[in-house]
């Protein structure tokens, strides 16, 4: 398989978003945001519509725009109405897509970005693997500095804030980090793939894990196994890449599950 140069970039690509996404998911996880994740992801096509409305000739920067804006809204509703933090982004993922679906249908675009709900990891460059090694060390430096002042503001906001955390402005750092994690991978991993690439390693190791070390270790690991495994498994089989990881993901998911209920008793 690795005589194909688009396999040679799969790999390296799949060697960097899995890290990426195990890191990132770890704190996704600890601090409820699964839903938030997704409604992200189901925003880009209505940075793509403001794309098309604005004739630009690279989708990824309204489309990154957009999500940060729609991201740091949606965590200043969430953080105004906690009781209903879930229905709120609900809400706000029906609209972020239904919205650009329906500009993007007015103006005969729709087809062309269709490709966004499923990605497409073979067709990533090397620039692009540049891009995603740049967002890797980014995660990386956050995760190493602000890890357990983040998990302190999960934790108790109020107590984080009286100890000399900047609780909103860290917040709002990491939700804009996320939101362009997902953004600019949307391309190579689709909108129905995404949060469930950034959700599963992390709940798997949470299922196992007895500290916060184990629990990173263990969402690393089962990121890169299923990456590796799913492309692997992709190209033999000849079936797509993506939904092949999902699938490796989510049956270590279930593995890890039932041992957590094994170790319990």
């Amino acid at each position: 398989m690795f005589t194909y140069d688009f396999m040679r970039l799969s790999f390296i690509a799949i060697l960097i978003i899995t890290p990426l996404f195990a890191l990132l998911g770890t704190m996704v996880v600890n601090g409820h945001l699964s839903f938030f994740s997704d409604a992200l992801g189901h925003s880009a096509y209505s940075g793509i519509a403001i794309g098309v409305l604005l004739s630009a000739s690279d989708m990824s920067v309204p489309m990154l725009i957009f999500a940060i804006f729609f991201a740091l809204l949606l965590n200043l509703v969430r953080h105004k109405n906690p009781q209903n933090a879930d229905t709120i982004i609900s809400i706000f993922s029906s609209l972020g897509m239904a919205l650009g679906l329906v500009i993007l249908s007015k103006n005969g675009s729709f087809s062309k970005y269709s490709y966004l709900m499923v990605g497409d990891i073979l067709s990533i460059s090397s620039s692009e693997i540049i891009s995603l090694a740049v967002l890797l060390v980014i995660v990386i430096v956050f995760w190493c500095f602000f890890l357990n002042k983040l998990n302190s503001i999960i934790i108790s906001a109020p107590i984080a804030h009286s100890r000399g955390i900047h609780t909103v402005l860290l917040d709002n750092f990491f939700i804009v980090i996320m939101a362009a994690v997902v953004i600019l991978s949307i391309k190579w991993l689709g909108i129905l793939i995404i949060n469930a690439m950034l959700i599963l390693p992390a709940a798997a190791a949470r299922n196992i894990s007895p500290n916060m070390r184990a629990y990173t270790c263990f969402s690393l690991i089962f990121a890169v196994s299923s990456g590796i495994g799913g492309l692997i498994i992709s190209y033999y089989a000849s079936v797509a890449a993506g939904p092949m990881i999902v699938v490796l993901s989510a049956c270590i998911y279930f593995v890890t599950l039932s041992l957590k209920k094994v170790l319990k008793n």
